[in-house]
């Protein structure tokens, strides 16, 4: 493993985000394989039905066996041509942490937790990337809100209490943002892999 990545999951996410695939099947195939969302979690993030996911996750198994794809972490140098769609791998998982479209808790932080902790390491990794920056800022602010947005049902921001929001998350979000920001480079976002 390169000892860049500091974190091998991280590396994992890179190593299955191979462009021999597409980009949503790359993505859809490190949610169910590596990030251990079942086949209806992934279905739902990519807003299609549960069959139709099935046959799309059984064609990419198929064509990482007939291509002879390699199991290897990517160079450094190759990263860019990967890094759509493993920032789609980390918005789609904090997604379901943050909005759980199955079982009976509302949020499951740990999802949560689990995409901004590599999230930062992609920061680090390529500051000069305002995608990596832009996303690390949504899903610390978005998560800064976790602990008032639920109780027995979901609690619109409108109604929360704020005193509950997590402020120390908030500064965090706010300064990746400001940097994305003042470079005045915005991309499409990591969401473009949903098609």
């Amino acid at each position: 493993m390169d000892n860049a990545f500091e974190d091998e999951r991280l590396s994992l996410v890179f190593t299955c985000c191979h462009p021999a695939l597409s980009e949503p099947a790359q993505v859809a195939l490190t949610l169910r394989t590596l990030g251990g969302l079942p086949p209806g979690e992934v279905a739902r993030a990519f807003l299609v039905p549960e069959t139709t996911m099935g046959q799309r996750l059984s064609r990419a198994k198929n064509k990482i066996r007939a291509a002879h794809i390699p199991y290897r972490v990517p160079p450094p140098d190759i990263w860019p041509e990967r890094l759509v769609s493993v920032l789609a791998v980390l918005y789609l998982n904090f997604n379901e942490g943050y909005a759980a479209t199955s079982g009976r808790e509302t949020t499951r932080a740990d999802l949560c937790r689990e995409a901004i902790r590599p999230a930062r390491i992609v920061v680090s990794l390529v500051p000069d990337e305002t995608e990596a920056a832009g996303l690390l800022a949504l899903m610390l602010l978005h998560d800064s809100w976790r602990p008032a947005r639920t109780g027995d049902s979901l609690v619109t921001l409108e109604e929360q209490d704020r005193a509950q929001w997590d402020r120390e998350r908030i500064a965090e979000g706010i300064r990746p943002l400001k940097e994305t920001l003042a470079k005045g480079r915005a991309g499409p976002g990591p969401i473009r892999c949903r098609q």
